[in-house]
């Protein structure tokens, strides 16, 4: 079995977006593989602490795939500040000979948007809407990168290592099957507030949960990397909460068009057209235009958001929402059938490498300073009694289940195999009993010893 076929077998996805199958990315020739380590949103740990704690297996398994995808070039790209995790790598880049390359990039975000990063590492430009593929790269997450080197050992993806950060007695690393509920992730944490809310990802693109019921049936997935405990009251869930007729209007009254969302823009800023004032200025009238050319011509732009959140979290002075406008107009241009053309192209703006947004500025604007600055050391292993995985931890198809209820399985065992098209094997995190199958997922009672 080669290495996509051993990749595909264990359902290896992206384990630090949104799960993107491995395979598929494994399985052409490349010049430039880059590993990202950058941990790009703030609060989250994780990639550091498996730098920290793997450096022998990231370094093994980046030289594996480094051949296999016939580059000439490998490289870890993380943050210049991340001192320990440096030496950690290089120590074990020297021991192993291995020709690996640690690019150190500064404290920005968002450092680790793959298309930003291949821009800072090769100087190259992905197309709109393209992948790192279109020139010349592979760019997996850190921990995917370890997945691989599990997979070629015969270990599916059924464990997670994330942190627990926010308002806890302390950051904390854990190492948990797949489908723990999140709620015994955030107890193992010790938080301080009885009622929280959770950030299941960073503070800018993560996914808000302050629906208690929901937070209950929320477990770990495969992509799942860090949580965030806040009190429900916090800045980041009152913004999320605000509809889109409370953006539209506040865009109509509000916005000066100072153009701050567009000038610190990361696709604007590689070349990409996108031009968040423009939505801003014009989508008190989307309603009103009615031919599908007059739709495209005024908000063809937003197809090029990557909804990093800079536009509304960082730079508006008036607090406005930019990127929930540029999502809105996005599903509408779907909607319509409107397909954009891309600029395969692109140059980076001459102000790149001085328009980035410094982190701890970002973290300040987002009223999450107390938790800034603490590290999580210790990781816990959590065995629940039971888990529930779901079907689709992964872009594309569900995949379909191969266990009924009452089977017993073994950890590691398929239990659901990858639909058609783009979709991707799931295996059980635990030893034990079927007890539930619905459409999302499958209940697994563990098997006591």
């Amino acid at each position: 079995m080669n290495l996509t076929e051993a990749v595909k077998a264990a359902g290896v996805v992206g384990a630090g977006g949104a799960g993107f199958p491995t395979h598929v990315k494994l399985s052409g020739k490349i010049e430039c593989f880059i590993v990202n380590a950058a941990e790009c949103e703030p609060l989250i740990e994780t990639d550091k602490y498996l730098c920290r704690t793997f450096p022998d297996r990231i370094v093994k398994s980046v030289c594996i795939i480094r051949d296999y995808l016939g580059a000439q070039r490998a490289v870890i790209a993380l943050k210049g500040k991340y001192k320990q995790e440096i030496a950690a790598l290089e120590a074990e880049i020297s021991r192993q000979n291995a020709e690996i390359e640690i690019f150190r990039m500064a404290t920005f975000y968002p450092a680790g948007d793959e298309q930003t990063m291949v821009q800072q590492v090769t100087g190259r430009i992905i197309p709109e809407r393209g992948l790192p593929a279109n020139v010349g790269c592979v760019v997996d997450n850190v921990g995917t990168v370890l997945n691989v080197l599990d997979a070629l050992e015969g270990t599916p993806v059924t464990q997670k290592y994330l942190s627990v950060v926010g308002e806890v007695k302390e950051p904390i690393m854990l190492h948990v099957p797949i489908g723990t509920s999140l709620r015994e992730c955030v107890a193992a944490a010790q938080p301080k507030l009885a009622d929280y809310g959770l950030i299941v990802g960073g503070p800018m693109m993560g996914k808000p949960i302050t629906d208690d019921k929901v937070m209950d049936e929320t477990v770990v997935t495969k992509t799942t990397g860090n949580l965030i405990v806040l009190p429900k009251d916090h800045y980041l869930f009152r913004r999320a909460s605000l509809s889109m007729d409370t953006i539209r209007h506040q865009a109509r009254s509000a916005c000066i068009q100072c153009q701050m969302c567009t000038d610190l823009c990361p696709r604007y800023l590689i070349g990409h057209q996108i031009r968040p004032h423009l939505m801003m200025r014009n989508i008190w009238r989307e309603g009103s235009i009615q031919d599908n050319d007059t739709y495209q011509a005024t908000f063809a732009d937003a197809v090029n958001c990557c909804s990093c959140g800079i536009c509304e979290m960082f730079a508006c002075p008036m607090g406005l929402s930019p990127r929930k406008v540029n999502d809105y107009l996005k599903g509408e241009l779907r909607k319509k059938g409107i397909q954009i053309p891309k600029n395969t192209d692109p140059e980076a703006h001459p102000a790149v490498d001085l328009r980035k947004t410094p982190t701890d500025r970002l973290v300040a604007r987002l009223g999450l300073s107390a938790y800034y600055g603490g590290h999580a050391h210790d990781c816990l292993e959590l065995t629940p009694d039971n888990v529930f995985i779901p079907f689709q931890q992964h872009i594309g198809k569900p995949a379909i289940a191969v266990k009924g209820i009452g089977s017993s399985v073994e950890q590691g065992e398929l239990i659901a195999k990858a639909d058609e098209g783009l979709s991707v094997n799931i295996h059980a995190s635990v030893t034990g009993i079927v007890t539930e199958i619905t459409p999302k997922g499958m209940m697994l009672r563990r098997r006591k010893e």
